[in-house]
């Protein structure tokens, strides 16, 4: 077995950015010898990125705000998708939480009378999302860092997980990876595990996430076992940047859109009153009038079709792209120079205002944005219990993006950081318990360990092989042509022919030199989980033949009624090959589901 070292703990979080820290504050204060693991430095998670702010019903700006209008939104949102307890627990929790981050230090912007400022996003029918400027998962970041670090909780930094192994029982036991730095393996033992790796963007050729994305979470769940649930549903936030090409991707927040900006086709005008779907025309402006109304003192309570959820702002840009309509460079106009001022949109949007100003020579404060849809966001990923994150492996929790259920087809901007802490705290709670059960040591066989220790270095014994870069460049181009924005059967199936043909390249990549500070090398130990998620989400989208939040087809453009009543579930079997069943939605207690009937005020 090639040399490594071992380490031992009682629960072992796999993941730093907002939902791994907030476990990790969890099982530490409750006195689990607690060790956090994460693929880069500790405070560059993609969770630094968030920019808009995280939603809780807290009623600062609205009075007539609460939990039960945002479990509406929520469940809206995502298409009726949701897990009814999930977004439940989200809408009941998220102010406590938000507050709590407050206790710890986190600096929020205030309103005139000294409360946490609340700020319109999308789908969301009040002002309610808790912001910093528009550096909010910055200040999450360094507050729940700060709070972890002081707890003592154990970092180690740069270490890539490459599998999850169970004891003879089915429990999860040891995650095996390696030091990216050193390529030195190591093995962390433990009662309990939390993965909180977050998102799978990667394996598109546009997206919005950062370089850790690459799915690692969701697929050392899959090959361990457990349940995934909905992988179809990705989504591609509407306003990215396009230009210039150094930039394209950036994202632009929907913080833009929720302080006054307006989406403009290459005419000039703002095409998304052409856009609104019944479900929400009642809640929606239908007139230019009727949006600057809103905008101007909220008096009028139908807003502005700008702040649609963002599957329908994205597929209406993709319309006005198609149709002839689009900006110079692929995408539209985003303009908020035209309502604020200056001054607000500096002192609101500074990075914002910064990023245009050193990325594109732009001044958002005079000139329009160009923004296109990019992939952002993934809603499927490893099905979870709603009250404790527990997966269908015993011993193995998930919170944050890798894990599904909370926001269904869709997810509603600003959901995803409140998401964060709710549930990175209750998996925390639970993978406690879980541990503080678990009698004994772990253990698993060494066997297995080396096998997966000499199959990350096979890449080094191949002296003719392609490269890995290769690979992942085509990798990306099949998923962002054939399972993009805009979905169809054929294109799907050529997609899934396409990707068995890249497993079989990514068996024969080869790369030179040592495996310490190896970029080459960890790509190639990247591209499995990259193919194995890329499949899930295929398959899903193959199976999934109608239009519903984040899965558009082309060849199915409407919702179908009876697919909105399940969930789709793989699985894979120990043979590798692919299982998938529809699932019957959990049934919503009659108190839930009245507040869904419910017309907004």
């Amino acid at each position: 077995m090639p040399d490594h070292e071992t380490h031992d703990f009682d629960v072992v979080i796999i993941g730093a950015g907002g939902a791994g820290l907030r476990a990790a504050i969890e099982t530490k204060e409750r006195g689990l010898r607690t060790a956090l693991v994460c693929k880069s430095l500790l405070g560059k998670a993609h969770t630094v990125m968030a920019e808009g702010g995280a939603a809780a019903a807290m009623g600062n700006v609205w009075p007539d705000d609460n939990w039960q209008v945002h479990f509406r939104d929520t469940m809206r949102g995502g298409k009726l998708l949701s897990n009814w307890r999930m977004a439940q627990l989200h809408a009941q929790e998220s102010p406590e939480r938000i507050y709590e981050l407050e206790r710890w230090g986190a600096l929020f912007d205030r309103t005139s009378d000294g409360r946490i400022l609340q700020r319109d996003f999308g789908g969301h029918r009040y002002a309610r999302l808790a912001h910093v400027g528009d550096r909010t998962g910055l200040e999450m970041i360094r507050t729940l860092q700060q709070q972890a670090v002081a707890l003592g909780v154990e970092v180690f930094m740069e270490c890539k997980v490459l599998r999850l192994l169970k004891d003879a029982d089915g429990r999860a036991s040891a995650a095996v990876g390696y030091w990216r730095p050193s390529g030195d393996f190591v093995t962390f033992n433990a009662k309990a595990f939390v993965i909180a790796t977050g998102g799978i963007g990667k394996s598109w050729l546009f997206t919005t996430n950062s370089w850790e994305c690459t799915g690692d979470g969701d697929a050392i769940a899959a090959w361990a076992g457990a349940d995934m649930l909905d992988m179809e549903f990705v989504q591609f936030h509407p306003t990215c940047m396009v230009w210039p090409m150094t930039a394209r991707g950036i994202l632009v927040t929907e913080g833009v859109r929720g302080d006054g900006g307006a989406l403009r086709n290459a005419e000039g005008r703002r095409f998304m009153f052409d856009y609104i779907p019944p479900m929400f025309a009642s809640e929606t402006a239908a007139t230019e009038e009727e949006a600057d109304r809103w905008y101007d003192d909220h008096t009028n309570n139908r807003r502005p079709p700008d702040l649609l959820p963002r599957d329908e702002v994205a597929r209406s840009i993709n319309s006005e792209v198609k149709a002839g309509r689009g900006s110079p460079h692929g995408g539209v106009f985003l303009d908020i120079a035209t309502r604020r001022s200056p001054e607000y949109i500096r002192r609101r949007l500074p990075s914002m205002y910064h990023q245009f100003k050193e990325l594109a020579g732009l001044d958002i404060t005079t000139d329009p944005m160009e923004v296109a849809p990019f992939q952002h966001y993934m809603m499927g990923g490893i099905w979870v219990e709603a009250d404790t994150g527990a997966t269908t492996v015993p011993g193995l929790f998930a919170a944050g993006e890798a894990a599904a259920g909370m926001h269904g087809a869709n997810r509603l901007g600003g959901n995803s950081l409140s998401d964060l802490l709710v549930f990175g705290r209750r998996a925390g709670m639970a993978a406690s318990d879980f541990a503080g059960g678990r009698l004994g040591t772990p253990t698993v066989e060494e066997a297995e360990v080396d096998q997966i220790c000499k199959a990350a270095l096979e890449p080094f014994g191949r002296d003719s092989g392609e490269s890995p870069y290769n690979v992942h460049r085509d990798l990306q181009e099949t998923m962002q042509q054939l399972v993009g924005l805009i979905r169809s059967e054929t294109e799907l199936v050529r997609a899934l022919d396409a990707l068995d043909k890249l497993d079989e390249r990514t068996k024969k990549v080869s790369v030179t030199g040592t495996p310490a500070y190896n970029p080459g090398w960890n790509l190639a130990t990247d591209l499995p989980a990259m193919l194995t998620v890329s499949r899930l989400v295929t398959r899903a989208a193959i199976e999934r033949r109608e239009s519903r939040g984040g899965q558009t087809r082309d060849d199915y453009p409407k919702p179908d009624l009876e697919l909105g009543k399940v969930n789709l579930i793989q699985r894979l079997r120990p043979d590798g090959t692919y299982e998938l069943e529809q699932v019957p939605l959990p049934p919503m207690p009659a108190e839930l589901a009245a507040l869904l009937e419910e017309e907004p005020k």
